[in-house]
């Protein structure tokens, strides 16, 4: 039996134990550390100097777009998450659930987003769960401003110094916020991650086309050696974005997105867009694209057709009509076009007219929207030589890019073709808004243009950068900065003006006591499988106002009436009229009334009150330079031809006498009131210097 060991003995085996233990792990140290030092020492060294060489992205601050008196539509701003951690140090269950129903009535009362049993149910359901399977971070709600962080703390329960008792914490994230909601929402864009990066980016509008100015410049840091830590430092500092002043009018684009709303929903249409622009300036004062809801209980901000691609009807007639007077190819406006039921041109389906009538005057071509005669007037100069009036389009500035600052903008597309692949027949719709495909935003700026006496100046929806490249973006002109003379604008004005104040005018329903409208009607279907829907309409109006002194052109396209409105005026043109009798009630058309005097002064034109609708043929402008046999005259103030009796027919005794005078004869005047008759009569040939009465009545 062997001898029980002693005391001493296992005390001495304890030790060599422990000091065996304690040599091996310091020879496996000593041998790590020759290996980190020594062996492996230019790896470590290597990767040491990787790290500390390893740059960081410093995300700069981005850029506000700003309304034109400087109001915020987009910014950055700084937002809160609450969560709760069940699982905090010192969390105590017992207190929370003695507590769980004064802190879900406060938060009711606070938050409404939930009730106060909804909040209850919310804040207890993670403590059904085993203590370690409970979340650190439930989410208690988002979206919380700096406010409502100040808010949250101050609640029962959550108002503790300590947040390690309650579990209560925030996470902080930037978001873009839009102070004006959903006004001009498509126009000002959308920011998110791109696919190639998480980096925060413009994918719309504003946002998208001048990203690169409102993201600013990366920022790089570099890892120093601190005393007790290591710490980034920055390497090369961020440059925050540049602030983009727009050219949007709150109060402007106000107006027009209500009425436009308004039209949307008293006729049912699928979608609407609306454009206000500033004649002189190109600046684009309010922009507006509304959709229908999938449920068709409103309309909301939709995809910004205004710079896309559409066949725009009868409104493209203008741009024709305009090229015809500046190049000579009409000369006298009493000539009469035959049109009939249809004309057969080239061999194509026959054209026709809305409205049939035997024959039309040239200088009533555009107020009665006469496919017919537009086309006969195109194809007398171009009939051998159809590419040629894509040519003559170009000339004009017209097929330019805008560069209007937003995104996903195209450019009109007008085909050039020749007569073996059967050009002639499209010439022969193109000059009337078929077989093209133009932007509103370009048949917008061409009616700016004739309203601006010929000079086309580029549309602009930005004015202005604020930063690290402070500029003014300039009024700057398309092409050579004409697209006609002033004569033929101001031709072009008075059959704009015909289309609303004229006997057969196709706007008459925009008629008004207070602004002059002048413009063009529109209509064209959509295309389906290759085929025109007849059922589907495109309805558009574009013009401007006041039309003796134009301040604003406006362009709408209403898409698919479904009720009670059907035409361009009645709905597209509805909202033309609507926005110039708002800007008018507020004073934006310069004018003014000072009631306090007893009089009223106004730089625009001054209507007589009326209400019915037969009466506004007596106050209707005196066409003067559609009423000549000539295009050619001595000045725009007196432009008949001598020996051609001018049409006065109901206007002023004072407008007539005026008129006839500058025609070179003399006046009778028999009556009082407007002028009812007069001899010779209307047009005819006179010689100069001979006496014409005018027979006055009411």
């Amino acid at each position: 039996m062997p001898k029980p060991l002693d005391n001493r003995a296992i005390i001495l085996l304890r030790y060599l134990i422990v000091v065996a233990g304690i040599l091996l792990l310091s020879g496996l140290i000593i041998n790590k550390l020759t290996e980190n030092t020594i062996v492996n020492a230019s790896k470590w060294n290597e990767r040491v100097a990787r790290e500390m060489s390893a740059t960081k992205a410093i995300t700069p601050q981005r850029g506000n777009i700003l309304a034109a008196d400087g109001s915020i539509l987009a910014t950055n701003l700084n937002f809160y998450t609450a969560r709760i951690d069940y699982r905090a140090e010192k969390f105590n269950e017992r207190t929370f659930r003695d507590s769980v129903d004064v802190l879900s009535n406060a938060l009711a009362d606070k938050f409404p987003r939930r009730t106060a049993a909804e909040w209850k149910a919310h804040l207890l359901k993670p403590l059904d769960l085993p203590r370690e399977k409970r979340p650190r971070a439930w989410k208690l709600m988002d979206g919380l401003t700096h406010a409502d962080q100040a808010t949250v703390r101050s609640l029962p329960y959550f108002r503790r110094k300590s947040g390690n008792r309650t579990g209560l914490t925030f996470e902080k994230y930037m978001t873009r916020f839009n102070p004006y909601g959903n006004m001009a929402k498509r126009s000002i864009g959308r920011v998110g991650k791109t696919s190639e990066s998480d980096e925060i980016h413009g994918y719309s509008g504003i946002e998208k086309a001048l990203d690169s100015l409102l993201y600013g410049q990366t920022g790089v840091t570099h890892k120093v050696h601190l005393t007790k830590d290591i710490a980034d430092m920055a390497d090369r500092p961020a440059i925050p974005g540049c602030d983009v002043v727009t050219t949007i009018d709150i109060n402007m684009q106000d107006i027009v997105e209500n009425e436009l709303n308004n039209v949307l929903d008293s006729c049912g249409a699928e979608w609407g867009l609306a454009i206000l622009m500033d004649v002189k300036t190109g600046d684009i004062k309010a922009i507006s694209n509304l959709e229908q809801n999938l449920d068709k209980t409103g309309y909301i901000e939709a995809l910004n057709r205004a710079v896309q691609g559409y066949e725009p009807g009868s409104v493209i007639k203008t741009l024709s009509m305009m090229i015809a007077v500046e190049d000579g190819i009409v000369t006298d406006m009493d000539e009469v076009l035959p049109t009939g039921n249809g004309w057969a041109y080239a061999g194509g389906r026959p054209i026709t007219d809305a409205h049939w009538t035997a024959s039309i005057r040239v200088g009533d071509v555009i107020e009665q929207s006469s496919n017919i005669g537009m086309a006969r007037i195109i194809t007398r100069r171009y009939d051998q030589d159809p590419g040629g009036f894509y040519s003559r389009i170009k000339r004009t500035g017209f097929l330019e890019p805008l560069n209007t600052g937003i995104a996903g903008e195209r450019t009109p597309r007008i085909d050039s073709v020749g007569i073996r692949d059967g050009g002639r027949i499209a010439l022969s719709r193109q000059c009337y808004g078929y077989a093209t495909e133009i932007p509103p935003i370009y048949t917008l700026a061409l009616y700016n243009a004739i309203a601006g006496g010929g000079r086309f100046v580029r549309p602009r929806l930005v004015q202005q950068l604020r930063g690290s490249v402070d500029s003014i973006i300039p009024v700057d002109s398309v092409g050579p900065g004409r697209v006609c003379s002033p004569r033929p604008a101001a031709i072009m004005r008075e059959m704009l003006s015909r289309v609303v104040w004229g006997e057969h005018g196709t706007g008459k329903f925009l008629r008004n006591d207070l602004v002059k409208i002048a413009g063009k009607t529109g209509t064209c279907y959509m295309i389906e499988n290759g085929q025109y829907n007849t059922s589907k309409k495109r309805l558009a109006f574009c013009g401007f106002f006041p039309a003796d002194n134009p301040k604003y052109t406006c362009m709408v396209l209403t898409f698919h009436p479904t009720k009670n409105f059907f035409g361009a005026a009645t709905t597209s043109g509805q909202v033309v009229k609507n926005v110039a009798m708002k800007l008018y009630s507020r004073g934006l058309l310069d004018n003014s009334s000072e009631y306090a005097t007893g009089q009223a002064s106004t730089s625009g034109p001054t209507f007589f009150a009326s209400t019915d609708a037969d009466q506004y043929a007596r106050y209707k402008k005196p066409f003067a330079l559609l009423s000549g046999k000539s295009l050619e005259g001595p000045s725009a103030s007196a432009p008949r031809a001598e020996g051609v009796v001018p049409d006065v027919s109901h206007l002023g005794i004072r407008e007539a006498i005026a008129i006839v005078e500058a025609a070179g004869f003399e006046v009778n005047v028999n009556g009082s009131g407007f002028v009812r008759s007069q001899s010779p009569s209307p047009r005819s040939h006179a010689k100069a210097g001979s006496t014409v009465t005018l027979n006055l009545g009411r």
